[in-house]
């Protein structure tokens, strides 16, 4: 555990902008860049006399990111101000891999995301972009209020679909009501590979669904963490550790967990129900 802390020592720096994307998340850009971060990959968060929690990347230069105010250490988080002091391990995790490249081939992603699940895919839509890949992103949400990320996704991907539960934005239903018809798409825009981040639920469909297409997928799953480096087993996945194996898996790999979809732990380490 000491080795690990060495590789991934906690770093203090100043929260540098803030702002609202909802009623609930709040983004935090802090005053700093996360050096060798790569797009899935996540930040512990230490809020001292309160705990830890794993945040995902949403953007590495500077270090962004966006805090759903759902606990008390994500309460305080979100508490933060411009200038205040905020302390991190990390990069930490398995990342998402972009298709290689193939000789004459136009390489073409979707991204899929659900609630607060989207704030990882920018940072992967931004550097897709980068490389050459062209995205279309799908993010959904109970309805209009928690739609996050749209225009940031916008800047980066060649279209960004919407879905609500309720039809109060987009389309009406769940995310795989935009997802299916691209799925099926055999002229210019079937993707080369999926990636998803969002409700658990949501993303066993999609890999399913992905599976029968035999298109390659990518999910990240969220488990609650303590360490962040594979020692404590809080995010045990029946074998494999979330944080240390993942929290990026690839569909195949995430259908053959027992617990995908299924349940997930609390902080006691008990199973509950997703």
């Amino acid at each position: 555990m000491a080795d690990c802390m060495i590789k991934n020592p906690v770093r203090t720096v100043a929260v540098k902008k803030t702002s609202d994307e909802n009623y609930r998340v709040k983004t935090l850009g802090l005053d700093t860049k996360l050096d060798g971060a790569l797009p899935g990959q996540f930040i512990m968060v230490w809020m001292p006399g309160l705990g830890e929690r794993p945040i995902g990347v949403g953007n590495d230069d500077p270090l962004t990111i966006s805090v759903a105010n759902v606990g008390k250490v994500s309460g305080a988080i979100c508490g933060l101000k411009n200038g205040d002091a905020l302390s991190y391990r990390g990069p930490l995790g398995k990342p998402f891999s972009l298709p290689k490249p193939e000789t004459g081939n136009a390489r073409r992603i979707l991204l899929v995301g659900g609630g607060y699940g989207v704030v990882p895919l920018h940072f992967l839509a931004k550097t897709a972009k980068k490389a050459g890949v062209k995205a279309i992103a799908v993010i959904g949400a109970r309805n209009e209020r928690d739609i996050i990320y749209e225009k940031q996704l916008g800047k980066w991907c060649e279209k960004v679909l919407v879905t609500t539960d309720d039809g109060t934005k987009g389309k009406k239903g769940n995310v795989m009501a935009e997802v299916e018809p691209l799925l099926a798409e055999t002229g210019n825009w079937k993707p080369d590979a999926v990636y998803a981040c969002g409700p658990e639920r949501m993303m066993m469909a999609l890999a399913q669904a992905c599976k029968a297409k035999k298109i390659p997928c990518q999910v990240s799953l969220e488990r609650y963490m303590k360490c962040g480096v594979g020692v404590c087993g809080s995010c045990d996945l029946g074998g494999k550790t979330c944080c240390r194996d993942g929290p990026v898996f690839s569909g195949d790999e995430a259908l053959a967990l027992p617990d995908f979809g299924k349940t997930r732990r609390d902080a006691t380490g008990r199973a509950e129900p997703l």
